[in-house]
């Protein structure tokens, strides 16, 4: 297991030199291989920083194929963003390495990273301790579904807040508020405002932004990387509004 921090560590950079990063989300399920060349040209062409790769639900090697195609065409970082260990692969520069700290099945706080470690150990893949919540947003989630739990109350700000920062004093490396994909709402700006208040590592926040408006919110609010998913998969003339 390599101990290697370069994408962290440049990260952190970007956000002292007050840089806002945008993460593009592709789930292998959803990409097709033939599709990939042309919408990683978009991805190359906007204000992406970074590109997630994961979903829920997986099939074996489609992670380590599609990432493989997705190398070919662009030079932005690619972090695992997994659903399960058979997602694993050091075909990506880096993993984020999640505990749903806003669930209580032990199964997704630390079943599954425990299962992870002997593949780890023999990949050169730099691992980023993550502590990741899911918010509720109005419809039930494909991450509720798959991890059995439920998401947290929008309108307990302050459990959310102490949540995050629980996960910052356990030694996470970064905290990511989930709305979820598909989210009909993205993550409310006070949660945001509030919570980044609280920390002193990096929050990345994610789940229901669809418009440039929403984007600039989050930041505003406090987001110092926004992921961003189905906007794109369900129009890929939102990359128009994000271009360079």
């Amino acid at each position: 297991m390599t101990n290697k921090k370069a994408l962290y560590q440049s990260i952190l950079k970007s956000i002292l030199e007050d840089k806002k990063l945008l993460a593009v989300l592709i789930d292998p399920d959803k990409m097709a291989i033939e599709l990939t060349s042309g919408f990683i040209k978009k991805v190359n062409g906007s204000l992406a920083t970074h590109i997630f790769v994961g979903g829920s639900t997986v099939d074996d090697f489609a992670t380590e194929k599609l990432i493989s195609e997705i190398k070919k065409h662009t030079t932005l970082p690619i972090i695992l963003f997994p659903g399960d260990v058979s997602q694993i692969t050091d075909q990506a520069d880096a993993l984020l390495f999640l505990s749903l700290i806003s669930g209580r099945n032990p199964e997704y706080l630390i079943g599954k990273q425990v299962k992870s470690v002997s593949k780890l150990r023999q990949l050169q893949l730099e691992v980023i301790p993550t502590g990741y919540l899911l918010i509720e947003n109005g419809k039930v989630t494909s991450v509720q579904k798959v991890t059995a739990t439920k998401p947290m109350s929008k309108i307990n700000v302050q459990e959310i807040v102490d949540t995050a920062k629980a996960g910052e004093l356990l030694g996470m490396k970064l905290i990511y508020l989930e709305a979820g994909s598909g989210a009909m709402d993205p993550i409310p700006s006070d949660i945001i405002t509030k919570v980044k208040k609280e920390l002193s590592i990096p929050l990345i926040i994610g789940g229901g932004i669809r418009t440039k408006k929403q984007l600039e919110e989050a930041y505003l609010s406090g987001a110092d990387l926004v992921v961003i998913g189905t906007a794109f998969e369900d129009d890929e003339t939102f990359f128009e509004e994000l271009k360079m």
